[in-house]
């Protein structure tokens, strides 16, 4: 069996749902160990949209397993080395997974999203427009839209739940929320994985203009990157060679697919609208080529 073009939700008859994100499908394996299914699905303003970009899921598994392998020197992640086939010994099941599925470990998600911004963009741009500023970090008079930043800013947000949005915190509210150390650990491992990954991506023509990262612990209070690193959905990629100061550039990412719903009239709160087929194919093919440009693939 063939799996699908396109996985909207997926339906596992052999493993017990947890959750569904925004992305993503759990599965409880057994009291140490989870099942991630990245589906179709695409959030856009924190909304999930009702239309699936075919094939972004893979892409969204092989991207951040690359990464997952390649930051394993910065800090540990949750990926456990268990084949899909162990898990989920059903092969309907399993075919409609394949390629989008990953065992990770069970560890305690911190309630922190940590926020990496290279460039003047999105909201931080529109935040800088207005007070100078993005997230309350005061930076020089006259930078441009899309303009590199002096020195990268770690901008932490809340973590929302599905259909909500994430809501920008200071760093100091983030020690109130989890403490003093771990939320240093959270800062230094982000901008240093902000940092490697920015270089190696830009070597391979691509602008790492900012990325989210999420965070766990296990029982000995072990920080470990969880969930997904580094992807065209957790991060703006901008192709090296049409960057410009200036305008927003083009990208690798969901930002196309921003772009046209800015041009409808939609409130940006659930249900999300429709995408015409051109919408989410060009999307889809974006993301491809993000991931055959980062790993080869």
């Amino acid at each position: 069996m063939d799996a699908p073009a396109a996985l909207y939700e997926s339906s596992l008859s052999s493993l017990k749902l947890r959750a569904r994100g925004k992305v993503r499908d759990i599965y409880d394996i057994d009291d140490q160990h989870m099942l991630i299914v990245a589906t179709d699905r695409l959030s856009a303003f924190d909304v999930i949209l009702p239309d699936p970009i075919p094939g972004k899921g893979r892409v969204l598994t092989s991207v951040s397993n690359f990464w997952f392998a390649k930051m394993r020197h910065v800090m540990p992640n949750h990926i456990v080395d268990i084949p899909l086939q162990q898990v989920v010994p059903n092969a309907a099941d399993r075919a409609q997974v394949e390629g989008r599925a990953i065992v990770v470990k069970l560890l305690k998600p911190l309630p922190v999203e940590a926020i990496v911004r290279g460039y003047l963009i999105g909201s931080g741009w529109k935040d800088y427009q207005k007070t100078g500023a993005v997230c309350g970090i005061q930076l020089p008079q006259g930078l441009q839209q899309a303009q590199q930043l002096p020195e990268s800013i770690y901008t932490p947000s809340t973590k929302a739940a599905v259909d909500q949005h994430d809501e920008n915190v200071t760093f100091e509210a983030t020690v109130a929320l989890i403490g003093q150390d771990l939320a240093e650990q959270l800062r230094d491992a982000s901008l240093r994985l902000y940092k490697e990954a920015a270089a190696y991506a830009l070597e391979r023509g691509i602008i790492i203009a900012d990325t989210k990262f999420e965070f766990g612990t296990d029982n000995n209070g072990v920080l470990h990157l969880i969930d997904e690193v580094l992807t065209p959905d957790s991060s703006r990629f901008w192709p090296a060679e049409e960057y410009r100061v200036g305008i927003s550039p083009p990208s690798f990412d969901k930002q196309y697919v921003r772009d046209y719903l800015e041009t409808l009239d939609w409130d940006k709160k659930a249900p999300g609208p429709s995408l015409p087929v051109e919408v989410a194919e060009y999307c889809a093919a974006k993301y491809r080529e993000a991931e055959t440009r980062l790993t080869g693939a």
